[in-house]
Parts: structure tokens; C-alpha cells; sequence
């Protein structure tokens, strides 16, 4: 059965009313049959400090002028421009009017570990705002790339909790009834690694005074649970009216205890703290830790409610430390904008062992099914399923089923397994995770049955086939990284279109005692090698499963780019995307690319994305998937295009800056798009 919260918040019942449904208000507040270990408690798990109060007005669900001023263009996370100077006729005319280097850059050979840079660029203030992975800011004419302002953060660049110097941009706030002739009346923010989150005036690039401690915010004086490591701050704040609402990265995969995944509202304009919400129960935070918000978030500023997508709690791999009920992890959790209460959540996965994170803030919506207009939210997960549910309530849109999923075989102490997890009806999987996948022929003959062999020691039952000890581990499918990535789900709401890319990689996982895994351990890991898990009984390796060659052992298509009709939620069609290049050479077409990033759509019928492993960017026909433009980047261009028009033009921005679990290559280019003049 579905895992809700209960209403508890008034505002509950008044978006309950707009519905018009007593039948739909006494569902939600049904009791449902819940999974014991999953049970949510009904605490308010917001805690307000202190409230500063906000002056701007909510801003409509699809705004009327076209925006680009947040890391998904808009708080819907819809990524849709309604701009449509270049459309599909003269998309194929496009050529680069003007590129940056910022200079940020390292392949992680010298004194500096690697980057990677997923920034979306910001168009607000009539400049391109950028943060690089050397954290700093750059305020760029957005016609001709001339540097307005920069501002250096001075951050130290070490790889404190990431393998990496990771940055996903910087995030924008201005004043409703802004005070004449006052400075930092439109922000730019910025965090670092070290959990200090900086704020600059827009105009000049100078600190802001009025903000926390002259200009910077120390987010790690409330790092005080299980706190080994700083609160990274990669992701930039989700600004909503005057709230900057703040989650972070860590390092869940290495240890047992983590910090809790605690989410802060910040008053945008004086740095306080305005609520903390406190996603894992108390009985949970001293021993485990994370299931935080690593990624961005999504806010209905109408309806007064900001969407969290929870990731995982530590370590990733065994949950035999966090058997008692966590209802908040790995899910879609809402909370009331203004207290930081919950007032309604959904569980994607029951005692997450898979690393399963949610990892891309939901994409909210109007669509029309059955003739019935429905105010959704769509959710996008790395296990390749796509969550519909109305946004006001948390009920389903197409029935949301929980079904038995397999437990252990025995080999690891303390675990307790879920006995079901949902499985959503419509929209179909992004990939078929019903049975093993296929062994792709061409890379089992070329390494002599290589695949095949592997494929005989792997342990798989079907999806949520847990982990073991025995033989290579157990087969996992989608793997961590995801079937969707933190890009998430774009979409037109003129014709209720939606959009998302999807990888297909096959990753086996397997726990060692800790005598086993200290024999076994060649080098510990990130996104794939071995990894410690300490303080827990049972260290991990997770691997792709390849063969010597590097050849993936499963078939092909690795990536595909899906577009979904949202009134039926059926498939309007699905095609390869990008091409996956190893050793310098292409492979065909037909073969695709895994993706890292996102779409971006626009009303003249494109999508734009980089995201592959061949550093193109390119266009697509949102009517049938054609592809209709390319150009070569630097890098994969792991983040989200922006499109913005200025002076009367029409631009898209792609920031080519590369990721390490999409391929070993760094780049530190801007590189921005229009047609001829």
C-alpha cells in the first residue's frame, strides 16, 4: 500500500477543499495498511526557530514571461521556456555566438583534485550568473560573454567529502518591494564545500553585509549529529519568496553514521534560520545518518508547499543499523513553506538498501486526465519509475501498487528486508527491470564468455534483489547512478508533454565481513570500487558489470531519451540519445549514451541536451524525437541547458564542465547558442 503522512496542517484541508472531494479527503486520511518498519509517525518534524516574514508574492505555477532563474529555470522544475524564436524549421541554423573558459578547471593530475561542473547557467538582472567548481561567481553580459563582475569565494579546494570539486551553480533572490538606493536588493548565492554559503550583491559582485556574517553563512555550525564530515553545500539553495530552503552532500557511502539529512530555511535577506526539518526520526539519527537533500527542490509558491527529493539513509548498502521505522527516506516529501511541517509524503522505497536516493526534485504540473484536471507532480527515480501523484495531496494520479520484492538468502546479519515496494502502473518503467537483463552477444564473444561466466555468479531474484555476500554479489539493475539522473523530468505545458532521459547500466554489488573486506580491499572507491561502510559489519564493492574490454556486458540501447503524453500517460515515443564513445572512438547510434544531466523544451518545439558521453549538444524535435541539431562541446555537458532571451534575441546556454562517472574528461566551457543574426 501507498505510505502517506497523515494531514496534519491547515492548509491540508484547504488545498483538500479546491479539490471539491470529501471522497478524496477521507482516502488520504484512511488508515492504510503500512509496512511496520515503514510506518510514518504523525510528529511535526519541522521546528520553527524564529520567523522572519516574507513580502514577496507566490508566483503562478507556469510563469507568464519566460524565466531562467533557478537551476530547473523555473520552481516548477518544468525546464519549459515558452520561447520560440528557434523552432524546429531553423534549429539546424544555429551556430555559437560566443564561448567562455573559465579557467576552473582540473583533471585531477596536478596538485588539485578533479572537477565536475553541472552548473546551470542563471539568466535574471539582464546577466548570466555561473559558479564554478573553484567556487566562484561570474556575472556575464549574456549577449557577448564580457565579464560584468567575478567574485572568488577563497574556498579551500580540497575533496572534503566528494571525490571531486563538484558545482552545480549558484542561486538568485530579489526583493519584492526592493528599498531604493540600497545595496544587495537582488542576491546571488553561492555555497562551498565546506558548507559556508556566501551572498553578493547582483549588481556588483560585493558581499552583502546584511547577510549573516558580513556576507557569509557557516550552514556547518548546525552540523552537530555524527559530525565527521562538513555539510557540503554543491547544490544551490531553492529560493522561494524570501526563504532560501538549503539541503547537502556528504559522504553516506563510507561510513555507518552520518550526519542527519536535516533541511534548513534561511531568511534570504539576514542569513537567519527561519525552521529545521528533521527527516530521520530521532531513534534513527544516532546510529545512521544522511537521507538528506543532495539535489534541488521544487515549490508551489500558490499552494505554499516545497517538494523535497530524499535520498537514502547510511551507510548505502546494509540497513542493518536502521531497522526501526524511517518513513521520510528515499522519498517525496512536502512541507509547508512557511513552519517546515510535513503535510503530505510518499515513500519510494521501503528500507532503502540499493542506494536508491531520490535525486531530482519533482516536476509539478497541470494535466487533464479522463477529462479531469489534475494538479500532479511527477517523480523521477533511479530505479527507472516515474511516480504521478496529485501534488496538492499525495494521492495517486494512475494506481501506485506495492508488490512483494525479494528478501535476502540469508548471508547477511542484522538486515531486515521489505516485503513489498511500489511499483506505479503509468507511465511504464523507463526499462525493463522485470527480468535479468539480456547479455549482449558482441561482448560476451569478444571476451570469450567473459559475460556469461560473470552473469552464472550473480544473484538475481528480480528488482530489489538485495545484497549479499555470496559468489560476485547480487546483479542490480538500474544500477546507483541511476536510470534517471538528477536532471529529472522537463515539460511542455501547452500540449502536456513530458520529457526525460534515462541510462540503462547493469552494476553488481556485494558485502564482505570486515576480516574479508580488509583482505579484499584494492583501493577504495566512489560511484563504483570498494568502499569501507565503517563502523558497519559489512564493508561493499559495487562494480559495472563489464568485461575486460570495457565492454558492457548487457545490450544495448545505454541511454534513450523518452517523451511521455501526460494526458494517458503512455510512451508518445523513445529513441537512443547520444552516442557512447570509448577509447576516442564513436560506437553507432543506435547504441545511445548513458546521460548525466537534463532537458530543457521550449514552445518552439525542441529539446535541448547535452548529458552524453560523446560531449555533444544537441537538439531534438519534441514532435517525434528526430534529431535535428549538433554541435561539439569541450566536455559531456553534464547540467541543464538554459534558455533566456535578451534584447530580443534568443539564446541557449550549455556549460560543458564534465563528470567522472560518465567519463574521464574536464572541460570549462560556457558555450552559448543563437541564430544568425
Amino acid at each position: 500500500m501507498p505510505t502517506f503522512l497523515p494531514a496534519t496542517h491547515p492548509r491540508f484541508r484547504s488545498v483538500t477543499s479546491v479539490l471539491g472531494t470529501a471522497t478524496a479527503l477521507a482516502a488520504c486520511l484512511t488508515p492504510i495498511t503500512l509496512l511496520a518498519q515503514d510506518q510514518p509517525s504523525p510528529q511535526k518534524t519541522g521546528s520553527q526557530e524564529q520567523g522572519p516574514q516574507t513580502n514577496a508574492a507566490p508566483i503562478p505555477l507556469v510563469p507568464g514571461e519566460p524565466t531562467w532563474d533557478s537551476f530547473h529555470g523555473q520552481l516548477n522544475a518544468q525546464k519549459y521556456s515558452p520561447l520560440e524564436q528557434i523552432n524546429a524549421d531553423n534549429v539546424g541554423d544555429l551556430e555559437k555566438v560566443w564561448e567562455v573558459h573559465t579557467g576552473d578547471v582540473s583533471d585531477g593530475h596536478g596538485d588539485l583534485p578533479p572537477t565536475v561542473w553541472s552548473a546551470t547557467p542563471v539568466f535574471a538582472n539582464d546577466t548570466l550568473y555561473i559558479g564554478t567548481p573553484f567556487y566562484r561567481i561570474l556575472a556575464l553580459d549574456p549577449g557577448t560573454g564580457e565579464e560584468k563582475w567575478s567574485f572568488d569565494t577563497q574556498s579551500t579546494l580540497e575533496a572534503l567529502t566528494q571525490p571531486a570539486l563538484k558545482n552545480r551553480g549558484v542561486a538568485y533572490w530579489e526583493a519584492a518591494e526592493p528599498d531604493a538606493g540600497e545595496a544587495c536588493q537582488k542576491i546571488v548565492y553561492l555555497g562551498t564545500m565546506d558548507a559556508q554559503l556566501f551572498a553578493v550583491d547582483a549588481d556588483s559582485g560585493e558581499p552583502c553585509a546584511s547577510f549573516a556574517d558580513n556576507g557569509v553563512l557557516d550552514v556547518n555550525q548546525w552540523n552537530n549529529t555524527n559530525a565527521e564530515w562538513p555539510l557540503s553545500l554543491l547544490q544551490p539553495p531553492t529560493v522561494v519568496g524570501d526563504h532560501l530552503i538549503l539541503g547537502w552532500a556528504g559522504k553516506d557511502w563510507a561510513f555507518e553514521q552520518a550526519p542527519p539529512g536535516n533541511v534548513f530555511s534561511i531568511n534570504a535577506r539576514t542569513g537567519e534560520r527561519e525552521w529545521t526539518f528533521e527527516v530521520l526520526p530521532e531513534e534513527v539519527r544516532e546510529q545512521s545518518g544522511t537521507a538528506n537533500i543532495w539535489t534541488h527542490m521544487s515549490a508551489d509558491e500558490e499552494l505554499g508547499l516545497v517538494y523535497l527529493p530524499v535520498s537514502s539513509p547510511s551507510p548505502n548498502y546494509w540497513g542493518g543499523n536502521r531497522t526501526e521505522s524511517a518513513p521520510l527516506a528515499t522519498s517525496t516529501t512536502a512541507l509547508d513553506i512557511e513552519t517546515g511541517e510535513v503535510v503530505w509524503s510518499r515513500q519510494w522505497v521501503h528500507h532503502d538498501i540499493w542506494d536508491y536516493d531520490i535525486n531530482s526534485a519533482p516536476t509539478l504540473m497541470d494535466i487533464t486526465v479522463d477529462g479531469e484536471e489534475i494538479p500532479a507532480l511527477i517523480q523521477a527515480t533511479k530505479m527507472g519509475f516515474l511516480f504521478v501523484v496529485n501534488r496538492e495531496t499525495g494521492e495517486d494520479v494512475w494506481p501506485i501498487e506495492e508488490r512483494p520484492v525479494p528478501g535476502g538468502d540469508g548471508s547477511v546479519e542484522g538486515e531486515v528486508y521489505a516485503p513489498t515496494q511500489p511499483f506505479p502502473t503509468k507511465p511504464a518503467p523507463l526499462l525493463d527491470q522485470s527480468e535479468k537483463p539480456k547479455i549482449w552477444a558482441l561482448a560476451d564473444a569478444v571476451s570469450f564468455g567473459q559475460c556469461s561466466a560473470l552473469w552464472e555468479d550473480l544473484w538475481y531474484e528480480g528488482m530489489y534483489t538485495p545484497p549479499t555476500t555470496q559468489g560476485e554479489g547480487a546483479l542490480t539493475y538500474p544500477d546507483s547512478s541511476g536510470g534517471v539522473q538528477w536532471g529529472g523530468v522537463a515539460f511542455d505545458p501547452e500540449n502536456q508533454i513530458a520529457v526525460v532521459n534515462t541510462s540503462h547500466i547493469v552494476q553488481y554489488v556485494k558485502l564482505y565481513s570486515r576480516e574479508d573486506y580488509d583482505k579484499a580491499d584494492s583501493g577504495s572507491g566512489n560511484e563504483s570500487g570498494f568502499s569501507p561502510q565503517e563502523g558497519a559489519p559489512y564493508g561493499m564493492r559495487l562494480e559495472v558489470a563489464r568485461n575486460w574490454l570495457g565492454m558492457p556486458c548487457w545490450e544495448p540501447p545505454f541511454g534513450e531519451l523518452v517523451a511521455l503524453d501526460m494526458t494517458t500517460g503512455d510512451v508518445k515515443w523513445r529513441r537512443p540519445v547520444g552516442v557512447t564513445q570509448q577509447y576516442g572512438f564513436f560506437m553507432p547510434e543506435s547504441w545511445g549514451s548513458p546521460t548525466i544531466g537534463g532537458p530543457a523544451i521550449t514552445a518552439g518545439g525542441i529539446i535541448f541536451i547535452g548529458a552524453s558521453m560523446d560531449a555533444k549538444v544537441r537538439a531534438y524535435s519534441l514532435e517525434t524525437g528526430e534529431e535535428l541539431w549538433s554541435d561539439q562541446a569541450q566536455a559531456p555537458s553534464v547540467s541543464i541547458p538554459a534558455v533566456y532571451e535578451y534584447e530580443g534575441r534568443q539564446y541557449v546556454a550549455f556549460i560543458a564542465g564534465g563528470n567522472s562517472i560518465l567519463k574521464d574528461q574536464v572541460g570549462d566551457q560556457v558555450a552559448v547558442y543563437a541564430l544568425p543574426k
